[in-house]
């Protein structure tokens, strides 16, 4: 456990760190609750090989800004797991972390899903604790909505970036767009987009990536992705060389793979007009500064990539329902969302002259501090 997690706790929170570990197994796992006082604690459960209790729990106030900038009612809250999310061993390590969270799932938290984890893996620690209401993004074979295989979150940031370019005054059509990542979330961000009428012309994966200033054939990647997975970039030709999707000349820049990938060298010298953060926190603190300086747009992780829990949402309304929820709904919930909140933050943002993260951080934490308040909270901001 890295870190002093004592001293790293603030006014915020978090309310309560949980560590697991599992000696049959050899699971070793956390959960994360920041604040709930706008609700019970919820956000995607995580499983790789490099999770760590601070990045965790920097998830964790993330989704606590995220419900919040979007007023929807839940807590934020983040869990992980350390393993390998392609491993023989994963059910056995889902099933064990399910056990060990029986005293807080789903009182106080509830699983979804993140990086490494499907629909299938929600079912499996559901399935666990014996009770379908302890994870959400179950399939739809059970009632839920698997809105990574519906891409919503990816149809989300894409709804977002077109709000966005409306504020600022160009068109997406023919926009030139860059998607550093190309798994659940940025593949349907392409789909989303070049229906909008943008050009996709740089994507990259793990393994490489491709540029090609007329456009990529996206019906011809997304069969290789499904033949090759990571490797569909340079099965499609492209270079074994990721980074070169930053350095291609676009309008219109989306990270949506991990956290910290945006360094301020790459701010300094994308074309980029706008950049879009699909995933969370890909952006370090001193990137943003530099986009801000250099007049680049920004909408914020926790505004571009809230689709997935607008989703969550609305299945965490149905969860102990009879009826499936309405996928057309829900994409209509979330196109509604996404569009209002991001030409809200771009436009009140530039009226500010401030960059878009204070702007929305700034809205999401007076709604926490009036809820915190209302409970007989002390005020964070005081």
């Amino acid at each position: 456990m890295e870190g002093d997690v004592l001293a790293e706790m603030d006014e915020w929170g978090p309310e309560k760190v949980v560590c697991v570990q599992d000696a049959r197994t050899g699971m070793r796992g956390v959960l994360v609750i920041d604040n709930t006082s706008r609700g019970m604690g919820k956000g995607g459960t995580r499983m790789s090989t490099g999770v760590t209790v601070g990045e965790i729990a920097r998830l964790a106030r993330t989704m606590t800004w995220k419900w919040a900038a979007n007023d929807l009612y839940f807590g934020g809250a983040k869990a992980g797991i350390l393993g390998d999310p392609h491993g023989a061993d994963k059910e056995a390590q889902l099933r064990a972390f399910a056990r060990a969270l029986a005293n807080e799932v789903p009182e106080e938290y509830v699983f979804g899903l993140d990086m490494g984890l499907n629909e299938r893996d929600a079912a499996i620690m559901a399935d666990e604790l014996g009770d379908i209401g302890a994870a959400v993004g179950l399939p739809g074979s059970l009632g839920g909505l698997p809105y990574d295989e519906f891409g919503i979150t990816g149809f989300g940031v894409a709804e977002a970036t077109d709000a966005a370019v409306s504020e600022l005054g160009f068109e997406l059509v023919g926009s030139r767009v860059a998607i550093q990542g190309y798994g659940a979330v940025g593949f349907a961000a392409a789909e989303r987009l070049s229906e909008l009428g943008a050009s996709v012309t740089a994507i990259s994966t793990i393994s490489g990536a491709v540029v090609d200033p007329d456009g990529i054939d996206l019906k011809l990647l997304a069969a290789l992705r499904v033949e090759h997975g990571d490797d569909c970039v340079l099965a499609y030709g492209g270079s074994p060389a990721p980074e070169s999707v930053f350095e291609a000349d676009v309008d219109i820049l989306i990270p949506a793979a991990r956290e910290d990938v945006i360094t301020a060298s790459i701010a300094a010298s994308t074309t980029a007009r706008l950049v879009v953060e699909a995933a969370n926190m890909p952006t370090f603190p001193e990137a943003r500064e530099t986009l801000f300086e250099r007049g680049i747009a920004l909408v914020p992780d926790f505004i571009a990539n809230a689709g997935g829990i607008v989703a969550a949402a609305h299945s965490m309304n149905a969860r102990r329902s009879p009826f499936a929820v309405d996928p057309e709904v829900v994409f209509d919930a979330v196109s509604s969302k996404m569009r209002a909140n991001a030409t809200s933050v771009v436009a009140e943002s530039r009226r500010r002259a401030q960059p878009a993260h204070v702007t929305a951080t700034g809205l999401a934490q007076e709604r926490v501090a009036s809820a915190m308040v209302a409970r007989g909270q002390r005020d964070p901001r005081a």
